[in-house]
């Protein structure tokens, strides 16, 4: 039986920087995409860019300089005190 807790706590930023939040008792079964979506919500993300095109988030764990996969459970890619900076997905060329 794993004596690891069962909740986090981890805060967020976009990529400017200028909007931050601390979360705390996260659930450990939560998906990395699951807590992006509330993410956005929270810190009130634009959901479309300037021209109007929807935009897709990704967050990269600052621990590791990695992304994290959308599949991946907050308890298995996360540890308490951690940073996750949210990016949009940049699709080159498209128009």
């Amino acid at each position: 039986m794993s004596t690891r807790e069962s909740t986090l706590t981890i805060e967020a930023t976009d990529v400017s920087r200028q909007k931050k939040l601390s979360l705390s008792d996260l659930e450990e079964e939560m998906t990395v995409g699951e807590l992006v979506e509330n993410l956005l919500d929270a810190m009130r993300m634009p959901a479309a860019d300037t021209a109007g095109r929807p935009l897709a988030y990704h967050a990269r764990l600052e621990r590791e300089g990695r992304h994290l996969h959308a599949s991946e459970t907050v308890g298995e890619a996360l540890e308490s005190g951690d940073l996750l900076t949210l990016l949009p997905n940049i699709e080159a060329g498209s128009r």
